[in-house]
C-alpha cells in the first residue's frame, strides 16, 4: 500500500493502527510544520542549532558512504569517532536533524542541504546495488560474515566492527525522518530498499543467532523496522522488527522485574522504544506494559532532578547513588534524548500528566542546558558532582553520539507542546509558539516569559470551536492558580495534576491567561541519601562556583576518543559546604532576588553555609557549578552518603 502524494508517514501509521487492530492512540500529535516557536529560550536554541548544523561540511559527513560503495569521496571524512570505526553515524543524525529543522522552520537553505545529502546517499545506495547504505568500515566483508552466521559478539563490537547495527540505525532513522517530516518520496524508497537489505542479511540466521548478535548495541533497529511496516503496510517488516527485539532485556520487563543495574543505559532505551512501537502496531499489550514498566523504573527510581540518569553511561545501583555524586561522567544527553522519545510514545497511548511532568523536567533542565549558547556546542556528560563542570563539542573535532542526538534535540521542541483528540486541544508545555489546526480553522498563539514569569497567555488568531485542555502542573500552587478569559476570572474545580477544561466558541482576539505560581522545593537523590537539588516549579536551580585559584579551564572538548569527559581537577567532596537544616526547612532559607530573570539567594548562617546565588541550570554555562547540596539535620553526626540496600 503506497501513501498518496503529500500524506505524511505519521498519518499512514495512524491509519495502519486501525487496519492491524493495534492500539488506537488516545491523543494525536500535530505535525511539526503546524507548530512554530516564538521568541524565547527554545527558539534561541533552535536557531543556534541550525547554525551549527549548516556549518557541518556535508561532503565530509558523506565520505564514508561513498567510500564503502566504491565511489570517490569529495572530501576526507571527519576525524574523532567518524574515523575510529563509527564512520558515518553523524550523517544519519544530520539527515534527521535537517528534516526536523525544515519542518520546524520551512527554511529553504535547510531543505537544499537535505536534498544534497539525499542526492549523494542515493548515488551510494545505487552503487552498492543491493539496497545497503552504510559507512561502516569494511562493510562488504563484515556483512558477508554476519549473513553466513559467523557472529563474534562483544558488547560494543560485532566481528571487530564498532556497533555496526547501531551505526546503520542512524541512517535508517534519517531516511524515515526525511519521509516523515518533509514528504521526500525518494527517502521513503531508499528506506524500504535498505530495510529489504536488512531482511535478506539476517534471513538465514536462527533465532538464537539473532539474539547473540543483539547483545551488541544496535540502536533502535526494531523501532525503525516497525516504522517501515507502518509506512508500507507490509507486515513482513513488523515480523523483522520482532526478530530485532532483544529478549535479554524484554523478558525481565515482561515479568515486571528490574534487572537494569550495571547495564549500558543508552543501549537499552532504544530497544524499549521499539517494544512500544511494535505494541502500537500489533496491539500486544504485554509489550506495552513492559515498556511502561521500564519507563517507571527509570524515571521514578533511577533519574536525578534534571531528568537524566546513569553514571559512566551505565545504570548505577538504584539503592546507591554515591557514584552520581563522586564521578564526573554524569547523565548522558543521549539517554535523555531517547527517554523523551519513549515518553512521547507512552503519553500518546495513555495521556497521563506524569509523562508530561517528566518531559518538561528533562527538556528544560537537561536538553536545553546541553547546548552552549555561544557556539552551539553540545554536551555529552552532565556531572552531578558538586563544583564540577561540563565540556562542549567543537564543530570540526567532536563527533560523538551526543553530537548526533544533540543536533536533533534543539529542532524538535515543537513536537510535544500540544496534542489533540477529536475535539480538544491539549496545551502541555508553556513554550512560546503558534499552533495551527486547519481542520478546526484554529490558529492560536501562546505568549509567555516562562519560567521567569509563571504564566502563559493563549491568544486566538481565528474564530474556532474547540475545547481547550490546559495542563495544571503538579508543581503549581493550588491556592493561587488563576484562569481568566478576556480579563474575567473563571471558576472551576481542577486541581494540580489534571487538566483545566474550557469549552466554548472562541472568537478572534480572545485571550486566555493561565497563572500558575511556582514555589521553591527540594528533591532528594532517589536513594534517600542526604543530597538535595533545589527547584523552582519545574526548573532546577544551580550555583555558579568560582574556579580554583589560578585555574584556566578549557570548556571545549579535545579531539580524542574520550574528549567528551570533563577530566579537569575535582573539588574535594568534603570541602563542599554542608547546609545544616531540616530538609523540610531548607526551602525557607531561599529567596528570590528581583522580578526579572529568575535569580535566588540562599541565606548565609545555616551551619557554615555561605550566602549563595542560584540561577536556572539551563542558563549556567562555562563554569563550575553545584546542582546537588549536602544537607544535614541540626545535631546530626557524619553525613550519610547513601541508604543501605532495601531488604
Amino acid at each position: 500500500m503506497l501513501p498518496r502524494p503529500g500524506i505524511t508517514a505519521r498519518l499512514v501509521a495512524v491509519l495502519l493502527l486501525l487496519v492491524w487492530s493495534g492500539t488506537s492512540p488516545a491523543v494525536e500529535y500535530f505535525r511539526l510544520q503546524q507548530v512554530r516557536l516564538l521568541d524565547g529560550p527554545f527558539r534561541q536554541a533552535q536557531d543556534r542549532d541550525i547554525d551549527y548544523l549548516l556549518a557541518l561540511e556535508p561532503d565530509r559527513l558523506l565520505a564514508p558512504y561513498l567510500r564503502q560503495a566504491g565511489l570517490s569521496p569529495r572530501a576526507e571524512n571527519y576525524g574523532n569517532w567518524e574515523s575510529l570505526g563509527l564512520d558515518g553515524h553523524i550523517a544519519g543524525h544530520t539527515v534527521s536533524a535537517l528534516s526536523l529543522a525544515f519542518a520546524a522552520t520551512g527554511r529553504q537553505d535547510v531543505r537544499d542541504r537535505l536534498e544534497y545529502m539525499l542526492d549523494e546517499l542515493e548515488r551510494a545506495q545505487k552503487a552498492n546495488g543491493n539496497g545497503y547504505l552504510g559507512g561502516v568500515p569494511g562493510s562488504t566483508e563484515l556483512w558477508e560474515q554476519i549473513a553466513a552466521g559467523d557472529i563474534r559478539q562483544e558488547p560494543f563490537s560485532l566481528n571487530g566492527a564498532w556497533v555496526p547495527w547501531y551505526n546503520l540505525h542512524k541512517m535508517f532513522a534519517g531516511l524515515r525522518d526525511a519521509w516523515l517530516y518533509t514528504g521526500s518520496s525518494r527517502a521513503r524508497d531508499m528506506l524500504v530498499a535498505f530495510a529489504d537489505w536488512a531482511g535478506r542479511e539476517v534471513a538465514s540466521l536462527s533465532d538464537q543467532q539473532m539474539q547473540t548478535m543483539l547483545q551488541t548495541e544496535h540502536g533502535g533497529m526494531n523501532e525503525v523496522l516497525a516504522d517501515v511496516a507502518a509506512i508500507t503496510g507490509d507486515s513482513r517488516y513488523l515480523k523483522l522488527a520482532r526478530r530485532f527485539s532483544d529478549h535479554a532485556l524484554l523478558d525481565p520487563l515482561l515479568a515486571g522485574d528490574d534487572e537494569l543495574d550495571g547495564l549500558h543505559a543508552n543501549t537499552q532505551i532504544p530497544k524499549v522504544i521499539g517494544f512500544e512501537r511494535i505494541s502500537e502496531l500489533d496491539g500486544d499489550d504485554a509489550w506495552h506494559k513492559a515498556a511502561a514498566h521500564f519507563w517507571e523504573t527509570v524515571v521514578d527510581e533511577r533519574s536525578v532532578a534534571i531528568g537524566g540518569h546513569g553514571v559512566g553511561e551505565h545504570f548505577n545501583d538504584k539503592h546507591d547513588f554515591s557514584s552520581m555524586i563522586t564521578e564526573v561522567q554524569g547523565p548522558e544527553t543521549c539517554n535523555t534524548y531517547n527517554m523523551l522519545k519513549l515518553t512521547r510514545q507512552l503519553y500518546g497511548v495513555d495521556p497521563k500528566l506524569r509523562y508530561i511532568r517528566y518531559y518538561e523536567r528533562a527538556v528544560y533542565n537537561h536538553i536545553l542546558s546541553s547546548q552552549d549558547p555561544a557556539t552551539g556546542g553540545l554536551v555529552y556528560f552532565t556531572p552531578m558532582r558538586p563544583e564540577h563542570y561540563r565540556v562542549y563539542s567543537q564543530l570540526d573535532q567532536s563527533m560523538w553520539c551526543c553530537v548526533g542526538t544533540g543536533i536533533e534535540n534543539h529542532v524538535k521542541y515543537g513536537t510535544f507542546i500540544y496534542a489533540r483528540d477529536e475535539d480538544a486541544l491539549y496545551v502541555n508545555l508553556y513554550i512560546s509558539s503558534r499552533i495551527s489546526w486547519p481542520e478546526k480553522g484554529l490558529v492560536l498563539r501562546q505568549e509567555n516569559e516562562f519560567p521567569d514569569r509563571s504564566e502563559t497567555s493563549l491568544v486566538f488568531e481565528s474564530d474556532a470551536r474547540v475545547r481547550l485542555k490546559l495542563r495544571y502542573p503538579a508543581w503549581a500552587n493550588a491556592d493561587h492558580a488563576a484562569v481568566t478569559i478576556n480579563g474575567r476570572e473563571q471558576t472551576g474545580t481542577a486541581a494540580p495534576g489534571n487538566y483545566i477544561e474550557l469549552d466554548r466558541d472562541w472568537k478572534k482576539g480572545d485571550r486566555v491567561r493561565l497563572a500558575l505560581p511556582m514555589a521553591i522545593h527540594t528533591e532528594q537523590l532517589p536513594d534517600s541519601s542526604n543530597y538535595y537539588a533545589i527547584e523552582y516549579g519545574p526548573i532546577v536551580l544551580a550555583a555558579r562556583n568560582s574556579p580554583f585559584p589560578g585555574e584556566k579551564l578549557d570548556y571545549l572538548a579535545h579531539d580524542t576518543r574520550m574528549g567528551q569527559v570533563p577530566d579537569g581537577p575535582m573539588c574535594p567532596i568534603e570541602k563542599v559546604p554542608v547546609f545544616e537544616a531540616k530538609a523540610s526547612d531548607f526551602a525557607r532559607y531561599i529567596h528570590r532576588v528581583g522580578e526579572d530573570e529568575l535569580r535566588f539567594r540562599i541565606e548565609a548562617g545555616a551551619g557554615d553555609f555561605p550566602e549563595t546565588e542560584l540561577i536556572p541550570f539551563f542558563r549556567l554555562h562555562r563554569s563550575r557549578y553545584t546542582l546537588y547540596w549536602p544537607v544535614r539535620n541540626p545535631g546530626q553526626g557524619e553525613l550519610r552518603q547513601h541508604s543501605p540496600p532495601a531488604d
